[in-house]
């Protein structure tokens, strides 16, 4: 049997940043690293973006153990489809288990996840499941508790057709935006960059990371 939901007990909140684009050869991913416990730090470098699939990856917040048990449950979900299949499963099926399961245990979790990742179909896709379990693809998608501090900054940056190191740089400088208003983001930026070729991984820390008004 696959995992259970309810075996995991809820410890943490992962109150982010985190953000996900699309460009023309795939998607950028990012996110901070802080995980709170009510005003505690619980974590300071928890890696909030994780793998679902070898090109499918989720940008996860709010019940840290509510959305790694859904991470976990799509991933074995997922993986039991590409033995059956012989296919690699695409981006919008991922999207839609964590859709089917965020919905249907509404009453229970606290889980807003990202989805992102390319296929052979679509190329590189985004797709948002907010809490309550709702799915929708966007070019960009933005989520957690930083994200109400930049969508102002996400509005007037955001040009449709940036490359990669444009899609790169644009992450980085909003989530460093959102980690210096939102005490509840912080520590390191992780990015991901998936493409046809398979994910790419970076971290920027804290000295490397954009500064704006502290500057």
């Amino acid at each position: 049997m696959g995992p259970n939901i309810t075996t995991f007990v809820m410890f943490g909140f992962v109150q982010t940043s985190i953000m996900a684009v699309e460009f023309d050869k795939g998607v950028v991913v990012g996110a901070d690293s802080r995980t709170t416990t009510g005003a505690y730090i619980a974590n300071r470098v928890t890696d909030k973006l994780t793998k679902v699939t070898d090109k499918i990856y989720c940008c996860r917040s709010g019940s840290a153990a509510d959305t790694q048990a859904i991470a976990d449950i799509v991933s074995y979900h997922l993986d039991f489809y590409e033995n059956e299949t012989g296919e690699p499963p695409r981006v919008e099926m991922a999207a839609n288990v964590f859709r089917e399961l965020c919905y249907n245990y509404r009453d229970s979790l606290t889980a807003g996840i990202i989805v992102a990742g390319w296929d052979k179909r679509k190329g590189g896709q985004v797709y948002t499941v907010p809490i309550g379990g709702m799915c929708v693809r966007q070019s960009i998608s933005i989520g957690g508790s930083g994200s109400t501090y930049v969508y102002g900054f996400v509005d007037a940056n955001y040009k449709v057709g940036m490359k990669k190191e444009e899609c790169l740089s644009f992450v980085t400088n909003t989530l460093a935006l959102a980690m210096s208003r939102d005490g509840s983001s912080g520590g390191v930026v992780r990015l991901g960059c998936i493409t046809e070729a398979g994910v790419d991984r970076h971290v920027i820390t804290g000295g490397d990371l954009p500064r704006f008004y502290e500057g």
